[in-house]
């Protein structure tokens, strides 16, 4: 008996990730990680040639037995269908209304069928509740804070884009205040002194007590966003991944003090799986049992 195993693949603006994931232990099967850049301004010929290369050669420790591919792939796009949408943005312009599923399922000779595609802040999600931090989480709310806030919503084990960085928000939109350039403009503006991003103020925060405040600010604002989204949706469970996640412990108090001011109690983790996440959770879209 063959085991259940399906492709993982994740794809951005300037790279494509495949792995192979065992799906009855929810882990990534050994040794199996492929990589490569890919230019999102190039024509849509360059752009799914490297994508199937990278795909035959994950695919390649397998024998036989059918293939299946869960791809995590940014917005917008029909999931269902498999089309691109994407166009006012900096990537895939020549993907634009190209049925990828229907050009993969061509170039790899795999049945269409056997290609899904899922949102990749939801993939992340997905991969979190089949084996990471929120497994067995009926209700959570996934964000990925970095030079961008992407945000998911886990209701019934099921994630989709939750869609929520251009939420109002304060002053202005949610992504003003989560993401790496509010702790740029927020700190300059307190010191008068320039860091290019959240690792530097990391190591200053012991120190210099600009930093220390900018990172109450932020877990305090982060808190303030959350609460109408977790008492809304009943969240038991919060995961946090993204570059400034690495900063957990330095928002962290602040956060949780304020969500339990406002007497809420759901748990705030950070992701398990980190990168692998939406390779798990675009993999896990072929488990047929959950389907």
């Amino acid at each position: 008996m063959e085991k259940p195993v399906a492709l993982g693949v994740d794809i951005g603006g300037s790279h494509i990730t495949a792995a192979l994931v065992d799906l009855e232990t929810r882990t990534l099967v050994k040794d199996s990680i492929k990589r490569s850049p890919v230019n999102s301004q190039e024509n849509k010929e360059v752009i799914l040639s490297a994508w199937c290369d990278i795909i035959s050669k994950a695919f390649q420790n397998i024998k036989n037995g059918a293939r299946n591919v869960g791809i995590a792939m940014p917005g917008p796009f029909n999931y269902n269908e498999g089309i691109s949408l994407i166009k006012d943005q900096d990537k895939f312009k020549s993907l634009y209304q190209v049925n990828v599923k229907e050009e993969l399922a061509k170039r790899l000779d795999i049945p269409a069928e056997n290609i899904h595609f899922i949102n990749d802040a939801a993939g992340f999600l997905q991969g979190e509740v089949f084996a990471g931090a929120a497994k067995g989480n009926a209700s959570v709310l996934g964000l990925t804070l970095g030079t961008g806030l992407g945000s998911s919503l886990c209701l019934n084990y099921k994630a989709f884009d939750a869609d929520l960085w251009n939420s109002e928000f304060l002053d202005g939109i949610a992504e003003d205040y989560l993401s790496t350039r509010w702790f740029v403009k927020r700190f300059n503006q307190l010191s008068g002194k320039t860091v290019d991003g959240v690792k530097e103020l990391v190591e200053i925060v012991e120190t210099d007590h600009f930093a220390t405040r900018v990172f109450m600010e932020f877990g305090y604002n982060l808190a303030q966003f959350l609460i109408p989204i977790i008492r809304k949706h009943k969240i038991d469970t919060v995961i946090v991944g993204g570059n400034i996640a690495q900063s957990f412990s330095a928002f962290a108090p602040e956060l949780i003090s304020t969500l339990k001011g406002n007497c809420i109690e759901t748990s705030i983790k950070i992701s398990e799986l980190k990168e692998h996440a939406a390779l798990i959770g675009a993999a896990s879209c072929c488990d047929l049992s959950l389907i």
